[in-house]
């Protein structure tokens, strides 16, 4: 099978062009760093079927980031058959620089001009065939997001494919042309394949051809003494780049013809609403109320807050099946509608499946086992995934049309005086969605430092994962404190998410984790609306990741949980009532303690030991603190029958009346979950991006030191609001030392480091 690369710039629609190619669910975003390994789809409507290879969205094929060096070495080692060069035609003469790169490689190679929708639209016009002929390669025109051009651009890549090309150089007629011709026969003598672009590389000084190249790399040395221009003096590596621009401008720029409109209008509509968007005062206070306004839609039951205007229980429709549905006292939010939706189907099937089971004499165990372990964690976990699908699908919207790339450049302002650049909140905000991609994605940092840092912290951008702990527990925090915003509660842990994300930055970039902070060099997309099949595909790939997980690990979880529960150290079965005396409970008495401080822990009742197994069990995947509670909470509560299962709030509700846990236990049992050790998954994926196996170790303790702090912290300061002077003077010595270190008065690093040394020798 053939294979076709895609490279391209980031934001050139490159991935899009994937997707509409293969029909890959392969995550799309409109912002640089999206593609961090490459991904393979087929294309199957050639003459034979096309392996295509989607390679990270790179500037160039220099090695100042791991994305480059992954895009390089698969161009040079891979040998695809052919390259498909993605250009954002909207932006010509920088996309093309690249180009003039690959060109350099001894592969067939096609130029795809992506937005060329986006252009007439402007008004402009790009000669495509003029460009062909000035360039020398295939050039076809596309709009990878509606698809156009999309089979004339594979007819002649596949066309290409079959012969083999020589690598060409806009180079030639430059004052390096002749040692580039030097380091190429050289090079040539060694057996060296695709002479050009290493002979090229080699007279840049790039660090991967000297280290590769030693001996020849003396030459360049050599004939720097003798060199010197008058603007670059001897850096050949400004001087390529310079030349590269300069051909571009002079042999290209003529094939675009820009509109008399557009050239009279010296903003564009892009613009325009860039002057507001990004306002450096009024730009991250527009991003926090977009953010709220989404978690009204998806989480308040007092939606657009008209609650106190209507008349009490005018949409409850009480005393019908479907009572709660639309709301009661105030109207659902979207998302609480649909949730109470799927709530009142699962209940119904639940309902169904145990009376079925009652009339046919099946024995009580098994009822309990079917309705109360299996279907109750189940349905638990699954009854908020019309919240968690509707979250994901406004957070892509605001990726794809171009919104966060713009609050990374916000957020660079900030970030940078944490010791973070802006990029690095590209794979932060990615965790929202999974902390996976979003640790993979880390490899677009250029200092280990910072990667490190970054991959810590992600966890803290609570993943859809966790939202039904925040949704349920918030739900129950309203049934004690009597008020309808569940989204006001769950958008502030999310916010505290990110400000302990923050503060732990902080600490370790002004301590053990210092450095320089990377520039952020980052170009800002057009605005344009989301394309709504990749929306589609990207709440599908959502859709069935979560039914694959909750019919595998919290299906098996479930079945383990409501078994441990239901047993003895002797394997005798108990029970509901006797479930106090199971092995489960007699685990959950023995680990209950350590979460004292936390407000969840001895303070609790005989139940209280639930909430600490629902901890432990969240640690496989974090919607099994859910699976858990829904498995357990029917057989806790007087005042439940225990035959009715009980889903999400209801189960939380139940187990507020069982322990008597407080407002403050709550919110540090939610804290304490969304800071904790991430999914077994995700640790994994920790470990295989760190730079070593003490760094791992670091991580893991990192995890649960925060967690338990930040918990510990909030259950003090709800409990005893006065702790709150105690906390704020231990920080405030934190941030003095830091200030301190920082103006070189003392050395904090330097004060571990000598007692690792003493440790040592101890």
């Amino acid at each position: 099978m053939k294979r076709f690369a895609l490279a391209g710039n980031p934001n050139c629609g490159k991935t899009t062009l994937f997707n509409s190619l293969t029909g890959s669910t392969a995550h799309v975003g409109n912002w640089p760093g999206v593609t961090v390994d490459k991904k393979e789809g087929v294309y199957k409507k050639c003459a034979e079927p096309i392996s295509i290879v989607d390679l990270p969205g790179i500037y160039s094929l220099s090695p100042y980031t791991p994305e480059e060096v992954i895009s390089r070495n698969y161009i040079l080692d891979e040998k695809p058959d052919c390259i498909i060069n993605i250009i954002d035609a909207t932006n010509l003469e920088r996309n093309l620089y690249l180009t003039t790169q690959i060109m350099e490689i001894d592969v067939p190679m096609v130029i795809a001009l992506n937005m060329m929708d986006a252009v007439e639209k402007i008004g402009d016009r790009i000669d495509a065939k003029k460009l062909e002929e000035k360039i020398g390669l295939p050039v076809v025109g596309i709009s990878a997001l509606k698809e156009n051009g999309l089979d004339e651009l594979m007819e002649r890549a596949y066309e290409v494919s079959g012969s083999p090309r020589q690598g060409a150089t806009v180079l030639a007629g430059t004052q390096l042309m002749h040692l580039v011709g030097d380091c190429r026969i050289a090079l040539e003598g060694q057996k060296v394949e695709n002479t050009l672009f290493h002979a090229i590389k080699l007279v840049e000084l790039d660090e991967i051809e000297v280290a590769m190249h030693p001996e020849s790399a003396k030459m360049v040395e050599e004939f720097k003494k003798t060199f010197e221009d008058d603007i670059f003096g001897s850096d050949f590596e400004a001087l390529v780049a310079d030349s590269r621009y300069k051909y571009i401008s002079q042999n290209y720029s003529t094939v675009i013809e820009k509109s008399k409109a557009a050239e009279k209008s010296k903003m564009s509509r892009s613009d325009k609403a860039d002057r507001v968007l990004t306002h450096k005062v009024w730009g991250i206070p527009i991003f926090l109320v977009i953010l709220f306004a989404i978690f009204h839609l998806t989480f308040s039951e007092n939606f657009l807050f008209i609650g106190g205007a209507l008349p009490e229980d005018w949409v409850s429709l009480a005393g019908t099946a479907a009572e709660g549905l639309f709301g009661e006292g105030g109207i659902n939010s979207p998302g609480v509608f649909l949730q109470s939706l799927l709530g009142l189907g699962t209940d119904s099937l639940t309902d169904a499946i145990r009376g079925a089971m009652e009339r046919g004499a099946v024995a009580d165990w098994a009822t309990g086992f079917v309705c109360d372990g299996i279907l109750g964690g189940l349905f638990a976990v699954l009854s908020f995934l019309p919240q968690i699908l509707l979250l994901f699908l406004f957070f892509s919207i605001l990726e794809d049309s171009g919104y966060m790339a713009r609050v990374a450049f916000i957020l660079d302002r900030i970030f940078r005086k944490f010791g973070l650049s802006g990029r690095a909140f590209m794979p932060m905000i990615m965790g929202f969605g999974c902390s996976i991609p979003a640790m993979i994605n880390t490899r677009t940092l250029a200092d280990q430092n910072e990667r490190t840092a970054t991959v810590r912290v992600i966890p803290f951008f609570s993943c859809g994962a966790k939202l039904p702990i925040l949704t349920a527990i918030a739900g129950g925090i309203l049934s004690i404190a009597k008020i309808s915003n569940a989204d006001v509660i769950t958008y502030g842990m999310y916010v505290l998410g990110v400000v302990v994300a923050i503060c732990a930055i902080l600490l370790m970039r002004n301590t053990t984790m210092k450095g320089d902070v990377p520039p952020f060099i980052m170009e800002l997309p057009a605005y344009h609306a989301p394309q709504f099949k990749n929306l589609m595909l990207h709440l599908w790939d959502k859709l069935k990741h979560f039914i694959k997980k909750a019919f595998t690990i919290i299906l098996v979880s479930t079945i383990l949980i409501w078994f441990f529960s239901h047993f003895s150290w002797s394997w005798s079965y108990l029970p509901d009532e006797e479930m106090n005396n199971s092995i489960l409970a007699n685990i959950g008495q023995l680990i209950q303690p350590l979460f004292t401080p936390l407000g969840f822990g001895s303070q609790l009742g005989k139940w209280g030991w639930v909430f600490a197994v629902a901890a432990i069990t969240g640690l496989i995947a974090k919607e099994n603190v859910i699976a858990t509670f829904g498995t357990l909470a029917a057989c806790a509560v007087a005042g439940f029958v225990a035959d009715d299962a009980l889903e999400g709030v209801d189960a939380i509700e139940a187990l507020i009346g069982a322990t008597g846990v407080g407002v403050p236990a709550l919110i540090a049992f939610i804290a304490f979950n969304m800071l904790t050790i991430p999914c077994f998954a995700a640790v994994a994926t920790a470990k295989a991006e760190l730079p070593s196996k003490k760094s791992f170790r670091w991580t893991i303790a990192f995890w649960i030191a925060t967690s338990y702090i930040v918990g510990t912290m909030i259950y003090l300061i709800g409990e005893w609001w006065w702790t709150v002077f105690i906390i704020l003077a231990i920080w405030a010595a934190a941030i003095t030392l830091i200030v301190l270190d920082k103006k070189g008065k003392i050395d904090v690093k330097g004060f571990f480091d000598k007692l690792k040394i003493k440790r040592k020798k101890a």
